[in-house]
């Protein structure tokens, strides 16, 4: 039952019935209505803000995992990319001083590939910055193993001629070595274990057993095989041609003599502790027209890319030396 409200009218000073007008009851409840509305359409903003929709999650998963896979693309570009600058660390320091070319110019390598107009239509999604980035990487890769490509044509017209030189150089790891377990110190400064002091270390440390075989690393000739108790120990020296000698040192015994042809893979003697040597080892060097190069260069024949790239970073501790 409708209540019907009554006012206190002061000039009849008697109570009376209040009247209200159609246009009020209109006007009242159009305000209502409207509080109702501004009402809801506030939290509708505040419901939205706090609780996304099926779809909206929907959607938000699909850019998490668009994201996360634009990285993985990324990383794994990364990689690509360290497994072709070895190949073209190996081009220049390996074949193209063994067949006496000139190596690719590094302007080559590293020229553009397009401004940034090229991925103006990738910065209008949300993972834009991403897809640019992998983008950019993926385009230096293409045109890095392009011109690795056109590197290794130019090397495989040089080896055809070059049969003879190819038998003759140092290209195999001195000892039976695919686990790559046994190399204890490579090529740079090193803490000399006798004098404690840093000193540079002219080649690589392998380290085995007493006894263990040693191999010639090429074909060539043995110019010097001598017994001693001082410095390299025992050791074998071997003349390749074309300006290259490897050394072998630190053995307990021999298999060769001076004047003898060897050829690559050939047993020439065994492991040691001769010398000036902490433990039993073999201490290897590679030469080039008296130069002492790196012995990590010349084992192209023995590993493939990842067990040469682990090579590499073994090969570059700074730690002591064991001659």
């Amino acid at each position: 039952m409708k209540k019907e409200k009554y006012y206190y009218n002061l000039k009849t000073l008697q109570y009376e019935k209040v009247k209200v007008s159609l246009v009020s009851r209109i006007l009242r409840a159009l305000g209502f209505l409207s509080a109702a509305l501004v009402s809801a359409f506030i939290l509708s903003i505040i419901g939205g803000s706090l609780f996304s929709s099926p779809k909206e999650k929907m959607l938000m998963q699909e850019n998490a995992a668009q994201k996360e896979q634009i990285e993985y693309l990324g990383s794994a570009v990364d990689e690509l990319s360290e497994v072709v600058e070895n190949l073209q660390e190996r081009d220049r320091n390996i074949y193209r001083v063994i067949f006496e070319s000139e190596p690719i110019a590094y302007s080559l390598w590293n020229s553009g590939v397009g401004g940034s107009e090229r991925y103006k239509e990738l910065a209008k999604f949300n993972t834009g910055e991403l897809m640019i980035d992998v983008n950019s990487k993926l385009d230096g890769l293409k045109r890095k193993m392009y011109w690795q490509s056109q590197s290794y044509d130019e090397i495989a017209k040089l080896v055809s001629n070059k049969e003879e030189k190819l038998q003759s150089l140092p290209a195999i790891q001195p000892v039976s070595n695919t686990d790559l377990k046994r190399m204890a110190s490579g090529y740079g400064w090193r803490i000399d274990p006798v004098y404690g002091v840093s000193k540079f270390h002219a080649g690589m440390d392998f380290t085995a057993p007493v006894g263990t075989e040693v191999y010639a690393t090429g074909k060539g000739k043995a110019v010097k095989v001598d017994y001693s108790t001082g410095g390299y120990g025992n050791r074998i020296i071997i003349d390749h041609g074309y300006g290259y000698q490897t050394l072998y040192a630190h053995l307990s015994s021999f298999e060769i003599k001076a004047g003898d042809e060897v050829h690559r893979g050939q047993v020439i003697g065994y492991v040691g502790n001769t010398g000036k040597s902490v433990g039993p080892h073999l201490h290897y060097e590679v030469h080039k027209n008296g130069e002492k190069l790196n012995p990590v260069y010349f084992y192209y024949q023995d590993l493939d890319d990842i067990s040469y790239e682990e090579m590499i970073r073994m090969s570059e501790n700074t730690g002591s030396s064991l001659d």
